[in-house]
């Protein structure tokens, strides 16, 4: 289910006494952010990956939550004080290839983490001495105490050849110890490209742990809770009690010509936030008091 953004109409946050959106621009702390156990578990892998120098792959829906994700990590090692810097090549325009857009390739993800750890610097001309310029500033920095992340978003458009080149990152060690770890994050069609069916990505198949962000489903009373809670109001105001189950049943999908069986559950955070704008509008327009079943089952 694809359903365009929309604001909370003025009439709709007079009716429910609201002085901001709850959808729109909600999470600016790390206290806006919803935890659940799926949430809380690919946090920890996030912190675990740039501690410990892991490789890891999140992958989730548009609209699951996954870069809100990552930005909050590096809240929390703002925050923190934690001895981590995070590296993010640029992905603007980035596409798997050049026809459609701008690959991102091995050089650039070096020059980002050039330009990390010495901003002052300037890339080296050839390959070669682009690599050992990355492989001692990594010396330096762990050297100095600290850890490095590689994060790249938008990551089911990278490039075979950049992915393959993934694993030559973190071969980059002191030692025995690794100098950085590795975080992608993309749509489900990365899942697809990291299959153990693709033989030519299969070092990094075998290397990085695939960590699926699921919808809300149970969680999602919760979810509606804490959105509403973070805007000063309580959800049960808003919504009725069967208003929850409304949304989940509204929220499956079944495959054209498939079974019960192959239902797939939209309850992702954003579909989440669209729907109900929608829904509070329609109910404050309707005069209605709160969103109930049929006025979710009714948009």
């Amino acid at each position: 289910m694809l359903l365009r953004s929309e604001n909370l109409t003025q009439a709709a946050k007079r009716q429910f006494g609201l002085t901001r959106s709850p959808f729109i621009d909600e999470v600016n702390t790390t206290a806006d952010v919803f935890n659940s156990a799926s949430t809380r578990y690919v946090r920890a892998a996030l912190l675990d990956a740039a501690l410990n120098h892991g490789f890891i792959a999140i992958v989730g829906e548009s609209g699951a939550g996954k870069t809100t994700l990552a930005e909050e990590l590096e809240e929390r090692v703002a925050s923190e004080a934690r001895p981590v810097i995070v590296i993010r090549p640029y992905v603007l325009a980035m596409e798997d290839n050049d026809n459609k857009g701008r690959t991102l390739k091995s050089g650039q993800i070096a020059e980002a983490i050039i330009r990390t750890l010495d901003p002052t610097g300037s890339p080296k001309r050839t390959p070669e001495a682009r690599f050992r310029q990355v492989h001692e500033l990594l010396k330096q920095s762990r050297a100095a105490g600290y850890s490095h992340l590689i994060l790249i978003e938008e990551a089911h458009c990278l490039p075979t050849p950049t992915l393959k080149h993934l694993k030559r990152f973190l071969e980059l060690k002191q030692g025995l110890s690794r100098l950085l770890g590795v975080c992608l994050i993309g749509q489900p069609e990365l899942k697809v490209r990291l299959s153990e069916q693709k033989a030519d990505v299969r070092e990094v198949v075998q290397r990085c742990e695939i960590i699926d962000l699921p919808p809300l489903d149970n969680d999602l009373p919760a979810y509606i809770a804490h959105k509403f809670e973070r805007v000063g109001v309580k959800a049960s105001d808003i919504l009725a009690t069967d208003a929850a189950d409304a949304i989940r049943a509204r929220l499956i999908r079944v495959p054209r010509g498939g079974k019960a069986s192959e239902a797939v559950s939209l309850c992702f955070p954003l579909v989440v936030n669209n729907l109900l704008a929608r829904a509070m509008n329609a109910a404050a327009a309707a005069g209605w008091a709160k969103v109930d079943a049929q006025v979710i089952g009714g948009i």
